[in-house]
């Protein structure tokens, strides 16, 4: 254990040493390299994220005379033999070699030496960055949060804008795969996951991958049928006796499970516990068929439409008569709609349509979808969860549906893997002195 915490100190003063440097938070006296050239740094490059010298393409001045190539940081400069860079032509390139302790000289793999640079991290910086690690207070930077330039804080929310976008649409480019790369198959699979609202969204993912969309459609001018096969598939038509509904659909599921070789999925995956009753997945399911059953095409239709409330009206939905009266098989309740309230809808609307909207947008080329999928997202109120209450209370608030997806982005890609160096915030948070 007293290994690993030491392995990850280093791991973190090196990533600190990258910050320093990214940043330019140099010493005041002039820079120079151990062997005494002076040192400009003009350019310090860009961050590579792959194999290879730590910045790419930086400028700098060795003794007034330009130098272009990339820069490697390493703690000390005996890690340069220790990750075998003397040997990799790849480090060739390397125009200046940045350490906090130069216990060592370095040389390409010709034997040219490479000029290097003792370079210190600021003790306030050490003290800003381990308070974000260890602060109790969540999120650790929330003392600065009301003292941001509206400039900074509406910058960097764009861009966690377009983050999670591209996140979102490399998920579901997994999911294409899954789906032989039928879109409307995958459209029907991230909505069924979506209606399951969080709890059964594990649940209802797996219940959609075992729904044969192409043998429901072969009876999707019949919604008897396409309930049969969807309640069937759920794993909820096992039991013998029931009213005189479920004991119908259970016949019609026998007969079509077996015309088409369906097996049904394990009942206990689904989840009642703490859900209100429009919650419980019989009506989901029921609204799944309902929508199924009379929007044939049903991505590309969303994808014709250009407003709003026009996805909203198509996305609304309904059952069939019986579950006006039922929220599960057997017991009767008063008669009842079982629409999606607006706030589902722009939940859907969000986690399905508008990710669909830009993937499709990017698969095409297509830039008016790609802007459809931005512009639907300022019209939906902001979302209303714990994360965006959090935010709320450190002084950010969310304006829309598009600042608070940029919100969920910061907590769980920054603030829950702890990456304040890679953080607008944790960036000013880190270069001020006093706080």
């Amino acid at each position: 254990m007293l290994l690993l915490c030491r392995i990850l100190h280093c791991i973190d003063m090196e990533q600190l040493l990258h910050y320093v440097w990214k940043h330019k938070i140099f010493p005041l006296e002039e820079l120079k390299t151990a062997q005494g050239q002076r040192i400009e740094v003009i350019d310090a490059g860009l961050k590579n994220t792959n194999a290879g010298p730590d910045f790419f393409n930086a400028k700098i001045k060795l003794d007034g005379v330009l130098w272009v190539g990339n820069i490697e940081i390493h703690l000390k400069a005996s890690d340069w033999f220790k990750h075998g860079h003397h040997t990799d032509a790849s480090y060739d390139s390397v125009i200046l070699h940045i350490v906090s302790e130069a216990d060592a000289e370095v040389s390409r793999t010709n034997g040219e030496a490479i000029p290097q640079m003792q370079l210190a991290c600021p003790e306030w910086v050490q003290r800003n960055y381990k308070e974000l690690l260890k602060a109790d207070s969540y999120p650790p930077c929330y003392r600065i949060i009301p003292s941001l330039p509206r400039l900074v804080a509406h910058s960097w929310m764009s861009a966690l804008q377009i983050e999670r976008f591209e996140q979102k649409a490399s998920a579901l480019s997994e999911r294409l795969k899954h789906c032989a790369n039928n879109w409307e198959d995958a459209f029907f699979v991230t909505l069924a996951r979506n209606f399951g609202f969080g709890l059964n969204g594990d649940a209802f993912e797996a219940w959609a991958n075992r729904i044969p969309l192409r043998a429901v459609d072969k009876h999707r001018d019949n919604l008897f049928q396409i309930e049969a096969i969807f309640f069937g598939q759920a794993g909820v038509l096992q039991d013998p006796d029931g009213d005189e509904y479920y004991l119908r659909l259970k016949k019609e599921y026998d007969y079509l499970s077996h015309k088409f070789g369906l097996s049904p999925m394990d009942v206990s995956l689904w989840r009642f516990l703490r859900l209100r009753p429009n919650n419980f997945p019989h009506i989901r399911i029921a609204q799944l068929a309902c929508l199924y059953h009379r929007a044939y095409g049903l991505l590309s239709r969303i994808m014709e439409t250009e407003t709003l409330q026009g996805v909203r009206d198509m996305l609304k939905g309904g059952t069939s008569e019986y579950w006006l009266t039922h929220y599960t098989f057997g017991g009767l309740s008063p008669s009842r709609p079982k629409t999606l309230s607006q706030s589902s809808l722009d939940l859907l609307i969000i986690n399905t349509v508008v990710t669909f909207l830009y993937a499709y947008g990017l698969h095409k080329a297509n830039e008016a979808l790609c802007a459809r999928a931005g512009r639907f997202l300022e019209e939906i109120k902001a979302e209303n969860n714990y994360i965006t209450r959090m935010w709320h209370q450190c002084g950010l608030e969310a304006a829309n549906a598009a600042d608070s997806q940029a919100l969920i982005q910061l907590k769980k890609e920054y603030c829950d893997k702890k990456k304040c160096l890679y953080c607008r915030i944790g960036y000013e948070y880190l270069k001020r002195k006093e706080l």
